[in-house]
This record gives C-alpha cells, structure tokens and sequence, in this order.
C-alpha cells in the first residue's frame, strides 16, 4: 500500500520559513519523481516544485523562484520543501505527489492527505 505523509506545516509570521517534507512508503523511491502542489482556498490546485527521480533537475513556479527549494533523499524515501521568505500569498494545503514508473513501465501518480501552511502579515 502506497503512503505519502506529509509533515511541518503550520502557521509562521510573512517572512519565516519552513521546511515542509513528506515520507513515502510502499513505492520503490528512485522511480518516482516527486512534485509539492499547493490549493488555497478557492483556488485551483497548482504546482510548487517538482524533481526528477534522480534529484538532478528540478522546477520551480514563477511564485515560488528564489524563495522555496525541494529536494529528495532517496536513502529516506523522502521529498523535502525548503520554503523561506514566505508571503501570505503561500497560504494554501500543501500536497506531495509521486509519479511512479513501475516495472511494466506504466506511470502511476499518488497522493499524500496535505499540510496547511499558514502565513500571517
């Protein structure tokens, strides 16, 4: 059974930070790249940051450049949000997701339950 858990939300001051991470289990780690979304009230769900299986690549919303970082431990079957000078504009529940290759080479995507973060001006 595939688990994504995700952890460090909460409520910060405009300008913290927090580091958001979200543990997998039931997947083989390295065959999955991992994505942070984020949907904030009313809003559709959007992408944060993404990374590749290998952690050599990643990509960043236009929003977030500059300011959040992901990363991965594969060693930890685990997906990292490193999100400094944050703004209440970032308010949202945080999602991870993984899409995962398997051995049919068939892509399956999963979903963690989501971590509020917080921001206040």
């Amino acid at each position: 059974q595939v688990q994504l858990v995700e952890s460090g939300g909460g409520l910060v001051q405009a300008g913290g930070s927090l580091r958001l991470s979200c543990a997998a289990s039931g997947v083989i780690f390295s065959n999955c790249a991992m994505t942070w979304f984020r949907q904030a009230p009313g809003q559709e769900r959007e992408l944060v940051a993404s990374i590749t299986r290998a952690g050599d690549m990643t990509e960043y919303a236009d929003s977030v450049k500059g300011r959040f970082t992901i990363s991965r431990d594969n060693a930890k079957t685990t997906v990292y949000l490193q999100m400094n000078a944050l703004k209440p504009e970032d308010t949202a529940v945080y999602f991870c997701n993984a899409l995962c290759r398997n051995w049919l080479n068939n892509y399956l995507s999963y979903w963690g339950r989501g971590t509020q973060v917080t921001v206040s001006s």
